[in-house]
């Protein structure tokens, strides 16, 4: 069965079940106990055991060690899946997969997953010399490939493929508003996104639902460019980079989280995918924002010449760059945003961390 048929048969089973739970007023899965009586009604069986079947998922992931691993893991678990992962090295316990993503995997061992999430990747942050750069992208686009052509010859293929991308596929835009449909960008990371999703094909051309979450700037005390940027704020040595009219397309580390969970749900997803904040902002009102919060003055800005000089190319594409970026597929789908405004994000989050 193809990609849309499926998807058109699982749309219908959601409402139908909770349906059928409403009229019944008992838990779902206590339909189990009519699944015989309902083999003589091939249509609604079917329609049963689909959901049924969906329910007890089995997920791989990779990257569960960074941000954003570290955060949607206990949150799959949390929600009733058994959650294997892929780790560079040996497995140390019986949830891992040991594989190097610069070589090939061999199918059998990531055959039988309902859901891949796809997230390993060589750190962006650090000067970017010839080497570094060598690191980031071969660790996306070279085990990125090897993955989904594992998954593509796998004999039990996964329904959804979530692969790991982000904003810096559309360059320094300036006041643009870019959305799934907008051209790539130019620029060192602009290619390497490119390159990241198109490495995703072997998947694609299976038949394997997939989705390629083009992440901005993820905010989380728990590492990434906010955890980065607390000490010299609350040192009230922070302040704008450049000139501060740059686009800063943030997502809450929360809605992260549950924007992945929503894709696994969400049958018609699949494409790029936006994962930002409805309202993006300039650095110089993120700034002011974050000093706000902590009740600190932002006074001391960062010459863009300054940025260049001490991070190079990564500070030109990371911290001068522009990118307004909206969120379309996850707005069209129904996402309900928990955090909308940069604000109460910070605010959230950093109560959490001094809590």
């Amino acid at each position: 069965m193809g990609t849309a048929a499926v998807g058109r048969q699982r749309g219908e089973v959601k409402p139908f079940a909770h349906q059928l739970e409403n009229q019944l007023a008992v838990p779902f899965c206590t339909l189990r106990i009519f699944q015989n009586v309902l083999e003589f009604v091939h249509p609604l069986h079917q329609l049963v055991e689909c959901n049924l079947t969906l329910m007890i998922s089995r997920i791989l992931v990779s990257g569960v060690s960074g941000t954003i691993g570290a955060a949607l893991l206990p949150s799959l678990k949390a929600n009733g899946s058994t959650v294997a992962r892929l780790v560079r090295g040996p497995a140390k316990s019986e949830e891992g997969i040991s594989w190097d993503p610069g070589r090939p995997l061999a199918p059998s061992a990531v055959s039988g997953f309902d859901a891949v999430i796809h997230l390993a990747g060589e750190s962006i942050f650090g000067r970017w010399s010839a080497a570094k750069k060598t690191k980031i992208r071969d660790s996306r686009v070279a085990g990125t490939l090897n993955l989904a052509t594992a998954l593509a010859e796998a004999e039990k293929k996964p329904q959804v493929f979530i692969c790991g991308s982000a904003i810096g596929y559309y360059g320094d835009r300036g006041d643009e508003a870019l959305r799934e449909e907008s051209a790539p960008g130019k620029g060192y990371l602009a290619q390497v996104c490119e390159e990241w999703e198109e490495a995703t094909m072997p998947a694609v051309q299976a038949d394997i639902r997939t989705a390629h979450i083009r992440t901005g700037i993820v905010l989380s005390s728990q590492g990434g460019a906010l955890r980065a940027m607390l000490l010299p704020f609350r040192l009230g040595l922070g302040g704008r980079t450049g000139d501060g009219r740059q686009w800063m397309s943030w997502i809450h580390i929360g809605d992260m989280v549950g924007a992945i969970h929503h894709i696994l749900k969400n049958d018609l997803i699949q494409g790029a995918v936006n994962m930002v904040a409805p309202r993006p902002v300039r650095n110089a009102d993120f700034t002011k924002t974050l000093a706000s919060v902590l009740s600190r003055p932002a006074i001391f800005p960062m010459p863009a010449l300054a940025a260049k000089a001490i991070f190079g190319e990564m500070g030109e594409e990371l911290l001068l760059s522009s990118q307004k970026v909206e969120p379309g597929k996850l707005i069209a789908s129904g996402y309900p945003f928990r955090f909308r405004e940069l604000r109460a994000s910070l605010e959230d989050l950093l109560k959490k961390k001094t809590s």
